[in-house]
């Protein structure tokens, strides 16, 4: 087990076009990986299992607060990004397999929630994650499953729960 503490230097990337034609540069905003709008503040967490190439799974828990609008901007574009791109099979001789993101059924947490599901196919077998964005008034709570066993994210609202929970009481 591993825990890290750690965020790419891209995660607050600037508001991208909603309207954007869906390309491979769309994965992270489709899958939640990356979400548009700025944070003023950001933390987070990650958890990893690996017990072989059969069995791998990787937990993320990230805070996003917003000085603005951002955080209800950000769930809005991520609704309309799945909307427009829910299917991608990206073409190149590097590239292969598909990925499918949908909105899944989900728990009402905070002020709004959203459950997304993603699915990678390749020769090399299926990947899935699962995030569940919820934002409490400013602040998006991020909680994401990926793993290569069907039923990864089964914990995920649980672990959403958990993570709002302690957010709503510590603040962090």
């Amino acid at each position: 087990m591993e825990i890290a503490t750690s965020m790419a230097k891209d995660a607050g990337d600037r508001r991208a076009d909603v309207a954007a034609s869906c390309s491979r540069s769309m994965i992270p905003l489709l899958s939640a990986r990356r979400l548009t709008g700025t944070p003023s503040a950001m933390a987070a967490a990650t958890l990893s299992y690996d017990a072989g190439p059969d069995d791998l799974w990787v937990g993320t828990e990230v805070l996003r607060t917003y000085t603005d609008d951002g955080a209800r901007r950000a769930m809005a574009d991520l609704r309309a990004f799945i909307d427009s791109c829910p299917t991608l099979a990206p073409s190149g001789e590097d590239v292969g397999g598909s990925y499918r993101f949908a909105v899944a059924p989900g728990p009402r947490l905070g002020d709004d929630s959203v459950h997304v599901s993603h699915t990678t196919t390749s020769d090399l077998g299926t990947l899935e994650w699962d995030s569940m964005l919820v934002r409490i008034g400013t602040t998006l709570v991020v909680v994401q499953a990926e793993g290569n066993k069907p039923g990864g994210g089964r914990y995920l609202t649980q672990v959403a729960e958990a993570a709002l929970h302690t957010y709503q009481t510590t603040g962090s």
